[in-house]
């Protein structure tokens, strides 16, 4: 609509009509096009999210750094303890010392910023952030990670030298993950914040990026196998999982971030339960484990291990029917338990793509041995170790593991324990089975009722065996005197 003015020329006030509507679709339409140039399309999967409320509020402290930020999402800006630029800053000059002759931190720069709106588009929520300080962030937190999690500061007799390596391959360490000098708290909370945290991330290919300028291509083991092999001497000390994801052909698909990577190493086991036959139930809620112990269910432990008998990881979890035996992989229960198990499931619930068998061996978890007793009960049984100070606490932790989860216990694409879950509840509902379990648990607990049982039923047999001697020597004798 245009400007309109009076009915008279000679009227000294003009009427402006302004068309509010045109030019708000105009600023939305600008808004949009930036949007679109710097996100590029669709965002990038695994996204790299914010923690629901709902969740994080049952113990937010499993889901935010304490020591060092990494990403956007608490930047330095708004926490400012855990920024550590002087860190960061000392392993961009490390970097800088190794590198190819003639890189600069241009180089680096530049080449960032010719992705920066990929690298924006793994991101779920927005943040207050400039071109430059996003830049700056993404070089300084990639070149920590390439520095603490990769040996590469020459020493004497090294064969690095300018990046490049004798021999043909970088020497990248999987043990030392913290610069020199640094204390085992600190290695610690460096490994906890940087490899378990859903939102202390940046993206796995800025990280590769940063080391491909670094190191030309003759003279580098590929960071992703660097990494991996750093993990996965994390989970099989911890005794989590034996898997090795990272192999030279086929080569797997790059994992998103850090924690993406440290989830492929939980493999969804490939053998699983069937469904029993006829119509099966809806799985509902399991019961815990001492009620499956009541109704006739034993459980035996086995330890990860990387023998092709034992379980490879704490998700390979089976039930033999023919015993009604539930073979639990021990799981071995630390400060830190918690913390990866929570965040690998953040993971899972913002990129369904992912899997959901970390959910779904949680949500089992935690219905099996939510109660001191149900934890007592597996203890003896070897499938937990805990030094927590006592059962109550790994109770109310379990209990508390998956709060806020949105999980379809049903749905036998989410949960690969549905057929398990199925066969327990065929199990407690037997009658017969649970008499025999309780008369077992009863008298044969222990050896003294076991003991009385059996001297009764001798003298039971005893008693019967002499009747029927007296009554066959009745009958003897009568027919003798006829």
């Amino acid at each position: 609509m245009e400007d309109q003015q009076g009915p008279s020329s000679g009227d000294s006030h003009a009427v402006v009509v302004v068309d509010v509507p045109s030019l708000l679709a105009q600023t939305l339409e600008q808004e949009l096009a930036g949007r679109r140039r710097l996100l590029g399309s669709q965002p990038c999967t695994p996204t790299i999210g914010l923690v629901p409320d709902l969740t994080r509020n049952v113990d937010e402290h499993e889901y935010n750094p304490h020591y060092i930020s990494i990403g956007p999402y608490h930047w330095t800006r708004t926490t400012p303890n855990i920024g550590r630029d002087d860190d960061k800053l000392a392993s961009l000059d490390t970097i800088l010392s190794v590198a190819r002759p003639g890189t600069t931190v241009e180089d680096y720069l530049r080449e960032l910023a010719r992705v920066e709106g990929d690298v924006r588009s793994f991101y779920a929520h927005s943040f207050d952030m400039t071109s430059a300080e996003f830049l700056r962030m993404l070089l300084l937190d990639s070149c920590f990670l390439i520095n603490r999690f990769g040996n590469i500061v020459p020493e004497s007799g090294s064969p690095i030298a300018n990046g490049n390596v004798q021999g043909g391959n970088q020497q990248e360490s999987s043990t030392a993950p913290a610069a020199r000098g640094a204390n085992k708290q600190e290695v610690v909370a460096v490994v906890r914040d940087v490899l378990y945290l859903a939102e202390n991330q940046i993206p796995f290919f800025v990280v590769e990026k940063i080391h491909n300028l670094t190191f030309s291509s003759g003279s580098r083991v590929p960071v992703v196998k660097a990494k991996a092999g750093y993990i996965s001497s994390i989970l099989k000390k911890q005794k989590y999982s034996m898997a090795t994801v990272v192999v030279d052909d086929p080569p797997l698909p790059e994992p998103g971030n850090l924690l993406h990577l440290l989830h492929m190493h939980f493999l969804k086991p490939t053998t699983v339960a069937s469904s029993p036959t006829g119509q099966p139930q809806p799985v509902g809620r399991c019961r815990t484990a001492t009620e499956y112990y009541i109704n006739g269910v034993t459980f035996k432990c086995r330890a990860v291990s990387i023998s092709t008998k034992e379980p490879h990881c704490i998700l390979d979890i089976v039930f033999d029917r023919a015993t009604a035996t539930l073979v639990l992989p021990r799981l071995n229960i630390d400060a830190e338990t918690w913390r990866i198990l929570r965040n690998l499931m953040a993971l899972e619930q913002l990129n369904p793509t992912v899997g959901s068998h970390v959910t779904a061996y949680c949500v089992f978890m935690s219905q099996l041995a939510c109660t001191p007793s149900d934890v007592e009960l597996l203890s003896r049984r070897g499938a937990i170790v805990h030094l927590l100070g006592n059962n109550d606490e790994v109770a109310r932790s379990f209990s508390d593991l998956c709060k806020g989860v949105v999980f379809d216990a049903d749905d036998p694409n989410c949960n690969y324990l549905r057929a398990t879950c199925q066969e327990l509840d065929r199990c407690y509902r037997s009658r017969p089975r649970r008499w025999m379990a309780l008369l077992w648990q009863k008298y044969f607990a222990s050896p003294w009722p076991a003991v009385g049982v059996m001297v009764a039923a001798v003298v039971l047999l005893c008693t019967m065996v002499q009747a029927v001697y007296a009554v066959l020597s009745y009958y003897n004798q009568g027919g003798a005197a006829k």
